[in-house]
């Protein structure tokens, strides 16, 4: 009898773990069929669990045009994805001892302007900590320039000659230019293109047959169509010349493929172990559970909506008409990978609810976003009826309601000269979320636009009195002959209020900010930056003139200073240590 209890027990065991594993992909696909039904997700989807693929498909239309439906197979372009792809060519090259991770770029690219080529490294580059601008955030770039095919050589003049937005290595600022010239070393280095580098040295020795350096002109097989959406619907994506976004975008893999990277990363196929870590070693803190490496956001990831966290490691991507995420659970080896190709979309939340149903853990399911409702009783009824019913979408509990998304779908209507409708959803917004400048800010722009100066000069108003550091809304109002006299004011505090906000303020591990005076100046220094001024906004909240940054000082109940708050991306204690 005895030797029959062990067999027993393994079979149920075996049944056990494939019922569960069932229920798994059973609740993966009811997820992302509701993210799909609410038009927040349509694309290519995989996840795996401890290295073996627990569920792979695709959920609409890789081409909408054709009703050709997305699947596994489907070849999505990955944008900032590439990153870490470059990031491996860079640590290859270094493996094989042709390259100093921190040698001064010039060392390998003698043509590049000495003044800040010399002090800038790969290390840098790769990090993001280079203080290059970022090419993609020049004014009108892709309007002017996204259509035009230039070499990686001529295209690094864009960028090469203008100051760096700081001292390499001081802070973080992402910047596709450095990835950019990423790829331009790769090629000096080897003599070969980014391209043929990527094929032989990645693609070819992982097997990613379905991946590749993305080029509009070739033929495809499986490729998707990128879209873009507007408040009538779907639209194809502007078109981008594919030799712009080079080491920092180009490249296009399917889910499966991706897959098999994920695992040469944990194989060490085509890296050593020892370089391998480098790629995922925290060069820069980004918060208090997030760092960036090489290619890699890396750090302590949520899931769902507890309060457990699990070692990730992975990175999103955008670009026109699609937007992706790999997220790698490297505690598990669990994987999401999302490809999505209807433009911008929250895939962040997604595979956090994912890993929720890997870990057994709770999440939140998705709900239908209100501009989801709005334009589809646009499209049933009319602007001007759904306008004059516009608080009734706000009524359900069922609705997900985001500032952000309203004031995005408040500018598709600005943009379609639907001037009527666009001011009514930034009313709504306004009535929604009225402790918010920006929302004031957007509606002064719609009235601006509308010819209504009045209300303009009314809204821009209220979002400087909720902002008095909102610097466009004031350049506004003075070109619209309003007087600013009470926002552009100088502010007095006295010296002795100056001089008890002096002193150390720890911000993270190893990174202070030093408030200092002289006279009635503050001055504010972080960590290997320089030294710049800060102006009061009340006796208490200070702004940058150089950076969007705000600071407000904070005091315990006997007057003390005792933090500080950067109000920078975010709001962000430092405690005063000295």
């Amino acid at each position: 009898m005895k030797k029959r209890t062990l067999p027993l027990l393994l079979t149920f065991l075996f049944v056990s773990i494939a019922v569960i594993s069932q229920t798994k992909v059973e609740e993966i696909e009811k997820l992302m069929q509701t993210y799909y039904d609410y038009g927040q997700f349509n694309g290519s989807i995989l996840v795996a669990e401890k290295d073996q693929v627990l569920f792979k498909g695709g959920f609409g239309e890789a081409n909408k045009e054709w009703d050709i439906p997305n699947a596994a197979n489907t070849k999505h372009r990955l944008g900032s994805i590439t990153k870490q792809f470059t990031a491996m060519l860079i640590l290859q090259l270094k493996q094989e001892g042709k390259l100093d991770l921190h040698k001064p770029i010039t060392t390998y690219l003698s043509y590049y302007p000495a003044k800040t080529g010399d002090i800038i490294t790969t290390h840098h580059l790769l990090s993001h900590t280079s203080g290059i601008p970022n090419y993609t955030a020049f004014p009108n770039y892709f309007e002017e320039q996204g259509r035009d095919p230039k070499t990686p050589k001529e295209f690094i003049k864009i960028f090469q000659d203008k100051p760096l937005d700081f001292e390499p290595g001081s802070k973080y600022n992402y910047s596709n230019s450095a990835y950019f010239l990423l790829g331009v070393l790769i090629e000096e280095i080897t003599g070969e293109s980014y391209a043929e580098n990527l094929q032989k040295r990645i693609l070819t020795p992982l097997d990613m047959n379905e991946s590749g350096y993305d080029l509009s002109s070739t033929v495809l097989k499986n490729r998707a169509s990128g879209y873009g959406q507007n408040h009538n619907g779907f639209v194809n994506a502007p078109y981008l010349d594919m030799s712009l976004p080079y080491a920092a975008g180009s490249m296009y893999a399917t889910v499966e493929d991706l897959y098999k990277w994920d695992q040469g990363l944990y194989n060490h196929t085509i890296l050593s172990e020892e370089n391998t870590k480098l790629l995922f070693k925290p060069a820069i803190e980004l918060g208090t559970n997030n760092s960036y490496a090489y290619g890699f956001m890396v750090g302590k990831s949520p899931i769902g909506n507890t309060k457990d966290r699990f070692t990730a490691s992975g990175h999103g991507g955008g670009i026109h008409g699609f937007n992706t995420i790999i997220m790698r659970d490297e505690d598990n080896h669990n994987l999401v990978v999302l490809l999505n190709n209807t433009g911008g979309t929250n895939l962040n939340e997604m595979s956090t609810n994912i890993m929720a149903i890997l870990y057994g853990k709770s999440y939140d399911m998705p709900k239908k976003s209100l501009v989801s409702e709005i334009k589809e009783e646009f499209e049933k009824n009319g602007i001007e009826k759904t306008i004059a019913e516009l608080s009734n979408f706000t009524k359900s509990d069922d609705v997900r309601i985001d500032e952000g998304d309203i004031n995005r779908f408040g500018y598709e209507l600005l943009t379609a000269k639907e001037i009527d409708a666009a001011i009514a959803v930034f009313k709504l917004n306004v009535s929604l979320f009225p402790e918010s400048s920006n929302t004031y800010d957007s509606l002064g722009e719609a009235y601006l636009n509308a010819n209504k100066k009045e209300k303009s000069i009314a809204n821009y108003t209220k979002s400087l009195e909720l902002n008095p550091d909102n610097r466009g809304g004031i350049e506004a109002l003075k070109k619209l002959g309003a007087d600013v006299s009470k926002f552009e004011k100088e502010i007095i505090v006295s010296e002795d209020i100056l001089e008890s906000y002096t002193g150390k303020y720890e911000l993270m591990p190893n990174f202070f900010m030093t408030i200092s005076r002289t006279k009635n100046q503050l001055h504010i220094q972080a960590t290997g930056q320089g030294v710049s001024d800060i102006y009061p906004s009340s006796e208490v909240k200070f702004y940058s003139k150089i950076v969007n940054a705000q600071l407000t000082f904070n005091k315990d109940e006997t007057g003390a200073v005792v933090s500080l708050t950067l109000h920078q991306g975010g709001d962000h204690l430092a405690k005063k240590i000295e």
